[in-house]
Formats: structure tokens, C-alpha cells, sequence
């Protein structure tokens, strides 16, 4: 424990902190907003009242794909974020988090305009799961959005050998019993098709029972799942062999039909 200005220079060994206290208790978003976000703390207010307390803004610039999956529930986000801040503050008396707010970066670029007139006109379109906001996808790549690095490996790999896939679709089943599900990747060779899922990652736990519910929609319709750990893609060379024990899993499904 400690004071605010403690960190006023480096803000970096408290944000790692409380993030390691997130992912204990499995908040994947508050983790994700605050990995991803560019943080600054100022003094915003004082109160001469018993020797003077101070009080404190954090703010959490996201970029803009991060930003646009948290903003329905921003208030709820940044209310837990300064709760938790406030657990590693309990040995000060004069200095106080007054409020977090997240807020979306501002970064300049020159082809703005251009970019603008491209996505009005369909570019970059996706149907990729980047409204959910139960668990946001904070990681980017070739336009697309992932929610872990090791997903992120494994998409190379697979873009590398050449088969049809799709990370993080959206699934959706109609009717009195629907469901939105969003496969970390679902590969498609030689008229198989496998529900990819990594499992493992530090930050997006679940359950086993979670996980099974995750995968069963598309199971029960007759559609192949793979589990694989994140430590079996955490590097290039790990990501490679994943995708090729993949594509091995797909001759044998292939084989027994």
C-alpha cells in the first residue's frame, strides 16, 4: 500500500497490480481496459479540511476498437477500476482517487479522410464480434479483432497453411432458445467443419462447464470441436505445430465419416 504520489511519475507497478487482482477474480474487461489504455493522473481537487486532502483523476485513454465494445457499461467499468485502485490506497490519508475516467484516445492521422470515405464505402466491414461487451476482444491485427495473444499466433499460422477459417465469428440461434456465441476460430476443410477454442489464456477464464455450453450450440449441430491451451500457441514456432495438430484433427474427423 501506498500514496498516490507514489506513482504520479509511474503509474505502471500500481496498474500491474490491480490488474493481477482482476484477473483473480476473472474480470476480463476491467483487465483488457486497462492493459490496453494509455494512462495520466492529475490533481483535480483539494480540501484544506484536517491538514489538507488531494484528490485525483485517473484517466484511461483506450484506443478506438477497445473504446467502442466497453461504452454501454463505461460507468460500471470505471466505478470498479477506482474501487479496486482504492484497496492499494488504504495507508493514505491526504490523498484520495477522486474519480477514473475512460475516455477514447485521440491519435492523428494524416489518410483520415481517405480511411472514412473507404469504410462508408464497405472496406473493412466486419462481422466479427466486436459489439459484445461481456468480454471484449482488445487485441487488433489485419483489421481484426482477438482477444488473446496466442489467438492472435495461431491466426498466423493458419492464414500461413492456407485453409478457410474465420476468428471470432458470431453465431446466432433464433427462436425460443436463442443463443450468441462467438468461436475464438471455426475451420473449414474438405467439407469438415471444426469449432477451434483456446483455453487457458491468464485473463478470459471459464469454467468447464462454461466452456461446454460455449461449444455445444454448434456441436449439437453436428460440428467438430478442438480444445487447445494457450501455452501450445504463445509463440510463432508453438502456433505453427497448433495449427498442423489442427489440420491433423481434421484428417481423422474426415477419415471416420
Amino acid at each position: 500500500m501506498g500514496s498516490l504520489s507514489d506513482y504520479l511519475n509511474n503509474l505502471e507497478p500500481l496498474l500491474a497490480s490491480v490488474s493481477r487482482q482482476f484477473a483473480f477474480d476473472g474480470a476480463a474487461n476491467e483487465v483488457a481496459v486497462i492493459v490496453t489504455a494509455k494512462p495520466k493522473i492529475e490533481e483535480t481537487s483539494y480540501d484544506n479540511w484536517n491538514g489538507g486532502t488531494y484528490g485525483y483523476t485517473l484517466t484511461l485513454e483506450l484506443p478506438a476498437h477497445v473504446y467502442a465494445q466497453v461504452k454501454a457499461s463505461l460507468e460500471q467499468l470505471e466505478k470498479a477500476i477506482a474501487s479496486k485502485i482504492d484497496e492499494f490506497l488504504r495507508g493514505s490519508s491526504n490523498q484520495v482517487l477522486t474519480s477514473v475516467v475512460i475516455a477514447p484516445e485521440v491519435v492523428g492521422d494524416d489518410r483520415w479522410r481517405d480511411k472514412a470515405r473507404a469504410w462508408l464505402a464497405g472496406d473493412g466491414v466486419s462481422n466479427q464480434g466486436r459489439v459484445r461487451s461481456d468480454n471484449i476482444a482488445p487485441h487488433r491485427l489485419d483489421g481484426l479483432l482477438f482477444r488473446s495473444k496466442p489467438e492472435m499466433l495461431l491466426y498466423g499460422a493458419l492464414k500461413t497453411i492456407g485453409i478457410p477459417f474465420a476468428p471470432l465469428p458470431v453465431f446466432l440461434r433464433g427462436g425460443k432458445q436463442y443463443r450468441r456465441i462467438e468461436p475464438d476460430f471455426v475451420v473449414v476443410k474438405q467439407g469438415i467443419v471444426v469449432q477451434v477454442e483456446v483455453d487457458g489464456d491468464t485473463v478470459h477464464t471459464e469454467s468447464p462447464a462454461d466452456a461446454h455450453d460455449r461449444s455445444a450450440m454448434l456441436a449439437h449441430e453436428g460440428v467438430y470441436v478442438e480444445r487447445v491451451k494457450a501455452s501450445e500457441c504463445d509463440t510463432p514456432e508453438r502456433a505453427e505445430l497448433c495449427a498442423q495438430k489442427i489440420l491433423a484433427a481434421i484428417e481423422r474427423y474426415k477419415a471416420s465419416r
